[in-house]
């Protein structure tokens, strides 16, 4: 029986759904089987839980150890987000608008942390702060965060500085303001989305990160994902899945406030034209 193309396409639309749905279920179940296991009443790892309680939740938030070390993974990381974007937007000025040799190269430069394998970036980190004395630092950890989580915001705020319409500014610049004002107030607005995008982007990266963290972490400080790292290696309590889907939460609903934040700025893009 010959199908018609229409009846093809319906077919191909299935199958592709099908696929699609089987390749994101396989990725998802391991998060879904943390999550349940920090729900879990045996006191060891076992799937499927014998009863479902929350008192490791209460373990986790009673811990002194635990708190400190998810209160430092939020100061390193929100210390993080300042530093990328801080520095972000002026390289992303130099490299979209500047004209000067070499800017390809620097571009290069700049995106080399995301090629490089991590733990070789880590070694070289912590073998500079072995030596200037900084290992075990809060500055240890934003520096050495800062620098893969740059990458990542420069090139958020280099897609909306090349999408958005200078002229616009210079339209500004005409009606008498300097270029420092319309940068302030036309170009930044403007660019806002690739801003908060490079944020978040940067906070998700330090947020998660534990090859850099595991060196430069030492027995007064220690971010989340090196003190779950540390007791794994010593005790396979429930309470690492309580840590593991805390982390996986803030991830999600991070995602989720930049979701809302690009379909707000769709929507205020198409009132305007």
């Amino acid at each position: 029986m010959l199908l018609t193309p229409n009846a093809m396409s319906r077919r191909m639309r299935l199958g592709l759904y099908l696929g699609t749905g089987a390749i994101g279920l396989f990725l998802l179940l391991p998060i879904v089987f943390i999550v349940l296991l920090s729900f879990g009443s045996s006191q060891w790892l076992v799937f499927p839980p014998p009863g479902w309680t929350f008192k490791w939740y209460g373990q986790f938030f009673a811990n002194a150890q635990w708190m400190d070390a998810a209160l430092s993974s939020l100061k390193v990381a929100l210390l993080t987000t300042v530093f990328s974007v801080a520095l972000g937007v002026p390289t992303a000025f130099a490299l979209v608008r500047g004209r000067f040799p070499g800017r390809e190269a620097l571009y290069a430069l700049f995106t080399l942390p995301m090629i490089v394998p991590l733990v070789i970036i880590a070694v070289a980190i912590y073998a500079l702060f072995l030596k200037l004395g900084y290992t075990g630092t809060l500055f240890a950890f934003v520096v050495s965060h800062v620098i893969v989580a740059l990458p990542f915001t420069i090139i958020s705020i280099i897609n909306s500085l090349k999408l958005f319409d200078q002229s616009i500014e210079d339209a500004a610049v005409i009606c008498g303001a300097s270029r420092l004002q319309a940068v302030f107030k036309v170009t930044f607005p403007g660019i806002r989305p690739g801003l908060i995008a490079g944020g978040l982007f940067a906070f998700l990266v330090s947020w998660d990160e534990v090859v850099l963290s595991v060196m430069m972490a030492s027995p007064n400080l220690q971010t989340l994902p090196v003190k779950m790292w540390t007791t794994l290696r010593q005790d396979l309590t429930p309470v690492i899945a309580v840590a593991s889907t805390l982390l996986i939460g803030l991830s999600l609903l991070i995602m989720l406030v930049a979701a809302v934040l690009r379909r707000r700025n769709e929507t205020r893009l198409g009132v305007n034209s």
